[in-house]
This record gives C-alpha cells, sequence and structure tokens, in this order.
C-alpha cells in the first residue's frame, strides 16, 4: 500500500514535468513590433494623434461669407494632405494653423488672481507707510524726552557750586530757611501784603550772604528763562536799575551823613579843647 502511494506520487510529478515542457517547446512567431490588430485594440496614450490628418470641417454658406477674408478661415479651407503625406508636411500645417491662432488672438484682461495680487500690494505697502510713520513718531517722543531728561538734569548740575568755592548748600539752605522765619515772625502784627513780603526779602538777603555762588548761578538761569520774554526782561532790568540807584543814593546819602556826622565831632571837639586850653 505504501509502494502504490509513492509510485502514485512520482508518476504525478512527472506528468506536470512533461506538460510544462510541451507548453514551452511549441513554435509560436515573435515580432519586432507589435501586430496592427493589437495596436489598433489599445488606447493611445497621447490625445493628439499625429499619425491621422484632420478632416476638413465643414462650414455653412452664411460662416463661409463672412469669414472668407480672415486669415484662419483660408488657412481652414486650404486643402488638406493625405495619410500618405509626410511627418515633416504635417508639422508644417499644425505650426501655420497655431501661428494663425495666436495672431488672431485678443489680449486679455486682468484675471482675479491679478487683481487680488494688486489690491495686496497696495495693502501691503499702505501698512508699511503707516508702520514707517509711527516709528519716526515714536522715535522723535523718545528724542525729545532725552533731551529735555538731559536739559534738566545739566540745569540742575549747574546751579550747584564748584568744589573750590568752599561753598556748601546744607547748612546755608538751613540758614536761609531760619531768616525766612524770622521775617515772618517780624510781620505778624502787619498787614498781607507785608507779612507776604517780608519773609521773601528776609529769606532772598540771607541767601545772597550765605550762598553767593549758588544765587548767582540761579540768578542767570532766570535772566536765561526771562530772555524768552522782552517784557518781563525789560520790567526786570528797569527793577534792577532802580534797585541799584536806589542802594547808590543811599550810599551816598549815607556817606553825606557820615561826613557832616565827622565834620560835626570834629568842631564839637575842638571847641571843647579850646575851651579847655583857655581855663588853663
Amino acid at each position: 500500500m505504501a509502494a502504490r502511494l509513492a509510485f502514485q506520487r512520482r508518476a504525478a510529478r512527472a506528468t506536470a514535468a512533461a506538460l510544462v515542457g510541451s507548453f514551452a517547446l511549441v513554435p509560436t512567431v515573435a515580432f519586432a513590433e507589435a501586430s496592427e490588430s493589437r495596436a489598433s485594440a489599445k488606447k493611445p496614450i497621447y490625445d493628439d494623434d499625429f499619425d491621422v490628418v484632420p478632416s476638413t470641417p465643414s462650414f455653412t454658406s452664411a460662416e463661409t461669407t463672412k469669414d472668407v477674408s480672415s486669415p484662419a478661415a483660408a488657412t481652414l479651407n486650404a486643402p488638406v494632405t493625405t495619410k500618405s503625406s509626410t511627418r515633416s508636411g504635417e508639422r508644417t500645417f499644425t505650426d501655420s494653423l497655431i501661428d494663425v491662432l495666436a495672431s488672431t488672438n485678443t489680449p486679455r484682461g486682468p484675471t482675479p488672481t491679478d487683481r487680488l495680487a494688486a489690491q495686496i500690494r497696495r495693502a501691503r505697502l499702505f501698512l508699511y507707510k503707516q508702520a514707517c510713520v509711527a516709528e519716526d513718531a515714536v522715535n522723535t517722543g523718545m528724542s525729545r524726552a532725552f533731551d529735555l531728561e538731559h536739559s534738566f538734569t545739566s540745569t540742575v548740575a549747574g546751579l550747584a557750586p564748584p568744589r573750590e568755592s568752599g561753598e556748601r548748600l546744607m547748612p546755608g539752605l538751613i540758614y536761609v530757611l531760619v531768616s525766612g522765619m524770622a521775617g515772618s515772625i517780624v510781620a505778624r502784627n502787619r498787614g498781607v501784603v507785608l507779612r507776604a513780603a517780608t519773609p521773601l526779602a528776609f529769606g532772598l538777603g540771607a541767601a545772597w550772604v550765605v550762598l553767593p555762588v549758588t544765587m548767582n548761578n540761579v540768578s542767570s538761569l532766570v535772566w536765561k528763562y526771562e530772555q524768552k520774554f522782552p517784557a518781563v526782561a525789560d520790567a526786570h532790568i528797569r527793577t534792577r536799575e532802580g534797585i541799584e540807584k536806589g542802594v547808590y543814593m543811599a550810599k551816598v546819602h549815607a556817606e553825606i551823613a557820615q561826613h557832616k556826622v565827622d565834620e560835626a565831632v570834629t568842631s564839637v571837639r575842638e571847641t571843647v579843647e579850646g575851651w579847655v586850653r583857655k581855663g588853663k
């Protein structure tokens, strides 16, 4: 039983090998190119088949009379070559047709994409311009702020007395405040104007005595700002001239009074000395 099964397997293998060999050895004809029947059964890869000559289009009488003068109609009504024409002739016909269509084609207007691109360009230029204006405004504002800060710091530093002058602000300011308080105490029972002017006068007088360099710097700064207003500057000049004239006259009268007192004292002394001499 086992020997019969082994024999059947070997026989089946031999039969299969014989069938495969018979199919492989069957004589067939090999073609260098595909046959016409197979080529015609398959659909071409490209849509334009240059091997087939386009047929002459049919036009109505009205259309023929209407477009007979146009170069496109003349080209379309021209006699077409047969299938036996060469490939160079077919290419010449196609090129001439493309040239005619390109020459009769009117220039197209801007597409929606072109219009959208133009609008986007305008928007970008507008935004860029506004950004530049804002940046310039910020830079100008920052420059003004820095200039103002520098002017303020330099002005405050210029009011302080130099080190070589030996003048100190701290005790001098205390003396000025004490003088102002003394002026308010002196004029406490006087009128409103006098009570307001007396502490100011006492304080300014003490400042010119205790802090002469600082007060000179302050007066120069005040005069610099007063020059921007001519009326205020003229009033300041007149007031200063009047004060200086009054001080000068006071000094002159003081000197005259002192001279008279000295003369009176001298005459009295001489008279007394004469009486003393006569008494002897």
